[in-house]
């Protein structure tokens, strides 16, 4: 009776060693340029880790070792196209909007401000045209990088030490304007000056800036508001920023399982993302007026003006891209038309 008790008791452990053995643990270098209170960042650590967990936890063939380098350990908001494309991180955050010679096609938002306010309407249409529209498709494969859910922003604004009533009050103010959004600024008299969240503080409580150009959601983090006490909502539009992205060589070499629950997790973060930002973003509103924020409202005439005094910004986009750039923005207004928007300015007219 000892006997079999004791070549039972054996077997139930080979068994349970040969299922911890099955499930293979395959590790996962991923990281961000920003902290993880960030928009972009909490999406990646709070709903695409735990998701690819669970996908993979249900099938038991896999797990995933995390190993994390958030909040710029590795790379800087200046490197993050780099650091996926080369493999520095297996998947991370990618800020297109600072690739405009690099990845000009993904910043098609940025050349065409006023669009929608509406930042699921732009990853739901980014989730879509990343994969399915050819040459953004093909330029994220040229880029050795799998895209896996879009990263927006909340509608931009203008965060400054002074209020802005008329257009005339941007003249000769420096205002902080991130890489191509610092094309809104053409004809209002204002200087641009390139930065990132990350650094929007310490430039206006030096005075480097007086403000910048940047949304809710992104500010409250920050406390960007505590040197720019004053918000004037302008309504220039909700942006595609850029990917939650995987290297390429690395997502080819994954099982086919870990690579579906890759894309299911983007999925996920896709939607989680929306819900996230706009809880934020209202959340922001609150806590940022409650410390001092005060907030005005650019008059519809005084909105008109800035739209229609923008020269021709996305001309120099289309002259950079070719057929390409031509070609996505068709799709991006068709989407947008075809989802109910009605775009202040009709940048797709006549191209």
């Amino acid at each position: 009776m000892k006997a079999m008790l004791l070549a039972s008791t054996v077997s139930v452990a080979l068994l349970a060693t040969g299922a911890a053995l099955a499930q293979e643990s395959i590790t996962v270098n991923i990281g961000s340029s920003h902290p993880e209170q960030n928009i972009w960042v909490y999406a990646m650590k709070n709903t695409f880790q735990p998701t690819v967990d669970k996908i993979l936890a249900e099938a038991g063939e896999y797990e995933i070792d995390w190993s994390e380098a958030y909040g710029g350990t590795l790379y800087k908001y200046t490197d993050t196209r780099e650091a996926v494309q080369d493999g520095i991180v297996d998947v991370g955050m990618v800020g297109t909007v600072w690739e405009g010679s690099t990845m000009p096609l993904q910043n098609v938002t940025y050349f065409t401000p006023f669009a929608t306010a509406d930042h699921k309407m732009i990853i739901e249409i980014f989730d879509d045209l990343n994969v399915n529209q050819p040459d953004l498709a093909k330029s994220w494969e040229d880029s050795n990088m799998v895209p896996l859910s879009s990263l927006i922003t909340d509608s931009y604004d203008v965060y400054a030490t002074f209020p802005v009533n008329a257009m005339s009050d941007l003249q000769n103010r420096k205002l902080n304007a991130p890489g191509t959004s610092a094309n809104w600024l053409q004809g209002t008299g204002a200087t641009p000056v390139d930065g990132a969240l990350t650094t929007y503080y310490t430039n206006i409580q030096t005075g480097v800036t007086e403000g910048t150009l940047s949304f809710a959601s992104g500010i409250l983090p920050t406390r960007v508001y505590e040197v720019a006490p004053e918000l004037t909502r302008v309504g220039i539009g909700s942006m595609y920023f850029g990917e939650l992205a995987a290297n390429k060589d690395f997502f080819d070499g994954l099982p086919e399982p870990v690579q579906e629950a890759f894309r299911e997790a983007g999925k996920a973060t896709s939607k989680a993302h929306g819900e996230y930002v706009a809880e934020l973003a209202a959340k922001a509103m609150d806590e940022m007026q409650a410390a001092g924020l005060t907030v005005h409202e650019l008059s519809d005439a005084e909105k008109q003006k800035w739209v229609e005094g923008l020269p021709d910004i996305v001309q120099p986009w289309l002259d950079q891209t070719g057929d390409a750039g031509k070609a996505v923005l068709a799709a991006y207004f068709s989407a947008l038309r075809e989802r109910g928007a009605t775009p202040l300015r009709n940048w797709d007219e006549g191209r």
